[in-house]
């Protein structure tokens, strides 16, 4: 072993107490932090796996044994046990060493909210893992047919059309159309439409074929039953959906078995993964996914190229948290891959017991089912190649604003600031956040100006912008803890040289001004302004550098104008409730979410606002009186 005495001894130790059983293994360093998380059907062999002299480790493997100080471990009562916890502890801890899935906002998903009675089907890109029985289907690669399917959908089975009731004593027009059942007046039991949701959850899961075969015999049970009404009404779904069918479907060499095919294609940084789903030999879905591949060499500093069984681990990772969130129908029972997984037999073994029964994973290598795994890594590699095009357009973009404005190195963390009122009123401010020239909305944020003078008929830019700044900075004040990675290497403010002075009197206070580069961008010219400076830079505004910073302030104003204007609308609704005795704003929330508008409650009975959340008779009586005076 490569490690010190001490460190030494006591991983000998540790090593000697692994019992035989499955379980998961945490590895940690000399700080405690942790390194890495695996599986095992048997924990003693595989971590003493990594400790033998002979081991021939890949460069990220070796890198992280010579830091392991400690070894954990949790033993299980089966092998899937320990898969599960693992995939838990791994998107708990996120350890540095692991592969790790990317959160990448640009494939969407199907949700469907079974948390509702009455559930909604939606089209999103956030995924929110553990939302209770909230389903998610996906992520699907083509964005513009998945909206014509949900459209296609919405025309076929009879579901709710709008997110918030049109009316609030009568279905709107779609009623009468025969597209939505009446969710919004509960004209349908809550049970009675979740068996159409569940139709149109068996589109997403690949079973369309099964859910033609149900209504097929639903049509022939009502024709027999001379319902002609009905069978005919269950003919057009069945048609619309074999058009649907075909519309999605590609056709493979006919077979009878489900079966997943996974691949992809990987550079030294990012590998991307293709998922097809083939049912009936047809290709009924396709997801995607990215990862992250971490294959630098401690002792060479340079990139090397991942190897097979760093692939496999990645595609290993990939299905196990694809599978880990599908329902048992959607568990297919074969899975061709790409490269042999490293605990390919665990998965195949969880997977089975999911399904009940046997599941296969092979890694093909020649004839129809290699060539189907070239298919799928064509498809890998067309889109590995689109997203290399767009990190060095993103990479030209941050060289050439590093250029413009002096920098000693390339600038990897952006924010973006700005101020939304109307003459003052509702005046907030936003910041937004560029890493490595993309947004990362997660590190988001809005502020509403605190300042007192800023009222309705005055405000001010500037001190609103100093506000903004000390309250973001404030904490590095005295240039503490500015290698944070949080702490950004441009901050660009939406403006000209007034507001550029104020942020930097407030940084210069706080001992930050030198600590970045502040500039500000001005709308009329798209010129860049610097500190001292009373001329604007010599840029070209379509140059790449330019064109970057315009992108964050175009963000940082629509973030900016969109809070504004719900801050505007919240007010302007709870205007007419705030003169009434005894609704504060705790029930006034409670008031809106229950009714949604000021003319729904306007319009409600004495009852119906008792029935509200919060809102007992007396004040529902207060509630009435104000808005019908005698």
């Amino acid at each position: 072993m490569d490690l010190s005495t001490t460190s030494a001894t006591n991983l000998e130790r540790r090593l000697q107490e692994i019992p035989p059983e499955p379980g998961v293994y945490f590895m940690r360093d000399a700080n405690d932090r942790i390194l890495y998380i695996g599986k095992s059907k048997k924990l003693r062999s595989r971590v003493r796996s990594y400790f033998r002299e002979a081991n021939h480790h890949t460069p990220r493997i070796a890198m992280m044994v010579r830091q392991v100080a400690e070894i954990e471990f949790i033993v299980t009562d089966t092998e899937a046990e320990a898969l599960a916890l693992e995939a838990n502890l791994i998107k708990q801890h996120q350890p540095h060493f692991n592969v790790l899935l990317k959160d990448d906002k640009k494939y969407p998903y199907i949700l469907i909210t079974w948390s509702e009675d009455y559930p909604r089907i939606l089209m999103t890109r956030n995924r929110r893992i553990g939302r209770g029985k909230d389903k998610y289907y996906g992520p699907y690669t083509d964005a513009h047919l998945l909206r014509n399917v949900l459209y296609t959908i919405k025309r076929i089975f009879p579901l709710r059309q709008r997110p918030q009731p049109l009316f609030k004593d009568r279905p709107c027009l779609n009623y009468d159309l025969g597209r939505c059942p009446g969710v919004c007046q509960s004209l349908i039991a809550s049970i009675d439409y979740r068996q159409t949701v569940e139709k149109v959850a068996m589109i997403f899961q690949g079973r369309t074929g099964e859910l033609i075969e149900t209504l097929s015999a639903q049509m022939q049970k009502a024709a027999e039953a001379l319902d002609f009404e009905q069978a005919g009404l269950i003919r057009d779904r069945i048609n619309n959906l074999t058009a649907l069918n075909a519309e999605q479907k590609v056709s493979l060499p006919n077979d009878t078995v489900s079966r997943d095919a996974i691949a992809l294609a990987a550079d030294a940084k990012t590998a991307c993964v293709q998922l097809f789903q083939i049912r009936a030999g047809k290709l009924v879905g396709r997801l995607g996914f990215t990862a992250q591949v971490e294959s630098l060499s401690e002792q060479t500093e340079t990139t090397s190229a991942a190897s097979d069984e760093e692939l496999g681990a990645i595609l290993q990772r990939v299905l196990e948290e694809h599978y880990q969130s599908a329902d048992p129908v959607e568990v297919p029972l074969e899975i061709l891959v790409q490269y042999p997984l490293p605990e390919g037999d665990m998965l195949a073994n969880y997977l089975s017991d999911r399904k009940g029964r046997k599941v296969t994973l092979i890694a093909p290598q020649r004839q129809t089912k290699a060539e189907l795994i070239e298919m799928v890594e064509k498809n890998a590699i067309h889109e590995l190649s689109r997203l290399q095009r767009q990190s060095e357009r993103n990479l030209g973009a941050l060289q050439d604003l590093a250029e413009v404005l002096d920098l000693p190195e390339v600038p990897r963390r952006i924010e973006g600031f700005d101020i939304s009122h109307i003459q003052g009123s509702n005046a907030v401010a936003s910041q937004v956040v560029f890493i490595d020239g993309l947004p990362a909305k997660q590190h988001y944020r809005h502020y509403k100006i605190q300042n007192p003078e800023i009222t309705i008929g005055h405000s001010d830019d500037y001190a609103s912008h100093a506000e903004i700044a000390r309250r973001r900075f404030r904490k590095y004040a005295g240039g503490l803890n500015t290698d944070d990675p949080n702490f950004p290497d441009v901050v660009m403010i939406d403006g000209g040289k007034g507001q550029l002075s104020a942020v930097i009197s407030v940084l210069a206070e706080m001992n930050l001004a030198d600590k970045m580069c502040v500039v500000s961008l001005a709308k009329q010219r798209e010129e860049i302004f610097l500190p001292g400076e009373k001329l604007p830079l010599p840029t070209d505004a379509e140059q790449p550098g330019v064109q970057l910073l315009r992108r964050v302030r175009d963000e940082s104003h629509r973030f900016a104008i969109t809070f504004h204007r719900q801050q505007r609308s919240e007010k302007q609704k709870r205007s007419y409730l705030d003169d009434i005795a005894g609704l504060g704003s705790h029930r006034q929330k409670q008031l809106l979410a229950h009714f949604h508008s000021i003319d729904y409650i306007r319009a409600a009975s004495v009852e119906d606002l008792a029935k509200a959340p919060g809102i007992g008779s007396h004040i529902a009586t207060e509630i009435y009186n104000y808005f019908h005076p005698q």
